[in-house]
């Protein structure tokens, strides 16, 4: 099923996983953990996949395993920035041999050590969802950012190219991860102004270590209230408390973007079951009343 016949019905609950490298992973290690996300009923699983290109089959593997063993439909990401139009294609025609109908269509940053030019053939996501629109049918799904990307000048200036993903073809929207809903409420309020009437589900990523907080703080560019950061700085030498604090947290998240109608709930796991599970039985019965 495609999702965006699934947001014709209703708000979508979800998660995302990624496929281990399998230089230091064993791939089926991962299926285990979708068996374990399965039981929470999400209407999709998104499956990442690695900027450079490399290990692209794992990713389509994963797919495959949520489509065949899952209640879920899988979206599957596919990064341009280091593909051309024959990579595109071949995934393309191989998504269709597996009956995979939803991509999240992204550009994707450089990766470290990354030898050669990355970008390509397609410059920006846009490109992308515009060739996949023309050449092949699926539903296509796109990613946002409630601060605005970071190499945007300003606000607007991004919501100008978000308004673009949705002329190219672009059905649905999912938020990269924040820590104040307030940023969501206004990227809300100021697409609608511009014409982006397709759901944007927000993104959560819970924050259950001290490793996970330094990354998100160097790297993701998302402000972390001074609250949050506080209860870090106190117990960040703490496992326990680091899970409860991030656990808590996004429970506390969830509801009040649940209370003030965001467009469904898509929770990045980390390939963490447990955490996800957690979130869910805390808040099981707001999840079912107004997600199902």
């Amino acid at each position: 099923m495609r999702i965006n016949d699934i947001l014709k019905k209703k708000k979508s609950f979800s998660f995302e996983v990624f496929p281990p490298n399998p230089e230091n992973s064993n791939i089926r290690d991962i299926y285990s953990t979708i068996d374990a996300l399965q039981q929470f009923r999400p209407d999709f699983i998104s499956v990442t996949f690695k900027s450079s290109g490399d290990y692209s089959e794992n990713t389509l593997n994963l797919a495959s395993y949520i489509q065949q063993h899952t209640v879920a439909e899988p979206l599957v990401h596919i990064t341009c920035g280091a593909l051309d139009e024959h990579d595109v294609d071949n995934l393309a025609l191989r998504m269709r041999e597996e009956g995979l109908e939803n991509v999240l269509a992204l550009r994707g940053d450089k990766p470290a050590h990354f030898e050669g030019e990355y970008l390509k053939r397609f410059k920006h996501a846009t490109e992308l969802m515009d060739y996949l629109r023309q050449r092949h049918d699926f539903c296509l799904a796109g990613a946002c950012y409630p601060e605005g990307h970071i190499e945007s000048e300003s606000l607007y200036d991004d919501l100008v190219n978000l308004k673009r993903k949705q002329d190219m073809g672009a059905q649905f929207l999912i938020t990269q991860l924040f820590y104040d809903n307030n940023y969501y409420y206004r990227l809300m309020r100021v697409a609608r102004k511009m014409g982006i009437t397709i759901p944007i589900i927000p993104g959560i990523m819970p924050l259950t270590s001290a490793t996970m907080f330094n990354k998100i703080n160097n790297m993701a560019g998302a402000t972390i209230p001074f609250d949050l950061r506080v209860l870090f700085d106190r117990f960040r030498n703490d496992k326990a408390a680091m899970y409860e604090i991030g656990v808590s947290y996004a429970v506390t998240q969830i509801l009040e973007l649940l209370a003030n109608d965001a467009d469904g709930i898509h929770i990045y796991t980390m390939n963490h079951a447990n955490v996800a599970g957690e979130i869910y039985r805390r808040i099981e019965n707001v999840i079912e009343k107004e997600l199902r």
